[in-house]
């Protein structure tokens, strides 16, 4: 191990002295999950479609739900994914041991170039690890790759509704308000469409529990100018819900 900096001194030993398998208890749910970031969707459709609750998932600032549906005969899992690297990668971890296997997330993103439009359809393949979690579950590395049968379902799903949408890099960062400019010129020089805070551990922690994981993102706020254009980013209800749907046909394809 490299002893120079902390977050590259990776430990590949499989158990931990915390072990998801053996804290979380295994349940009966589904193979497929959708971890959605919109809390004003996930509570719609449980709402709507009277969600089972399968099981309670207690972190200090509140409780993350895990939600059954059944979508045309299939049984569908979600629940609300955390915000941050650490976070997303300690609820994935729980609901992976809860026996979800396969993994289509949706969320928004900041957009590193103006001309993707506010809501158009982003889909990752790989991630630029600017955070630290995924350190903890793969040696030190500069990006890490979405599960390439998550993205070419999501892709087929796409076309199969005719949705405009993009593939290509994001840039995982755990600084949301140290996105310099030199660093947005950087991350856009390497091929980064996206900037948000989840996907690099999300992939890493899918890699090393052996799981399918890919994730459907929308065109936010835009970091690319000189000052920040939130673009009312957060009032849009109907791509929201639309990509959650579009997540749920992609993950029960898998």
């Amino acid at each position: 191990m490299d002893s120079s900096l902390p977050i590259l001194e990776f430990d590949p030993a499989p158990g931990a002295v915390i072990e998801p398998a053996k804290v979380t208890e295994r349940l009966d749910v589904p193979e497929h999950c959708v971890p959605c970031f919109f809390r004003d969707v996930v509570v719609k459709v449980a709402r709507d479609h009277s969600a089972r609750v399968l099981a309670e998932h207690k972190w200090e600032h509140g409780s993350h739900l895990l939600y059954e549906i059944a979508v045309e005969g299939k049984r569908l899992a979600f629940y609300q994914a955390g915000v941050g690297a650490p976070l997303s990668a300690g609820l994935l971890e729980e609901v992976i041991a809860r026996g979800c296997r396969k993994f289509i997330a949706c969320g928004g993103a900041g957009v590193l170039d103006r001309s993707i439009a506010a809501g158009h359809v982003l889909v990752p393949s790989s991630a630029v690890r600017d955070e630290g979690t995924s350190y903890h579950y793969l040696p030190p590395g500069r990006e890490v790759a979405a599960s390439p049968e998550g993205v070419a379902a999501i892709e087929a799903t796409l076309a199969r509704h005719g949705v405009d949408y993009l593939v290509g890099k994001t840039w995982t960062t755990d600084a949301p308000y140290r996105e310099t400019h030199e660093m947005v010129k950087r991350r856009r020089a390497e091929g980064c469409l996206t900037v948000e805070m989840e996907a690099a551990a999300f992939f890493a922690v899918a890699q090393f529990r052996g799981v399918a994981f890919a994730q459907l993102l929308y065109g936010g706020d835009d970091v690319s100018g000189a000052d920040w254009d939130h673009r009312d980013w957060w009032h849009r209800a109907s791509t929201r819900e639309k990509l959650f749907w579009l997540a749920a046909e992609a993950c029960l394809t898998l």
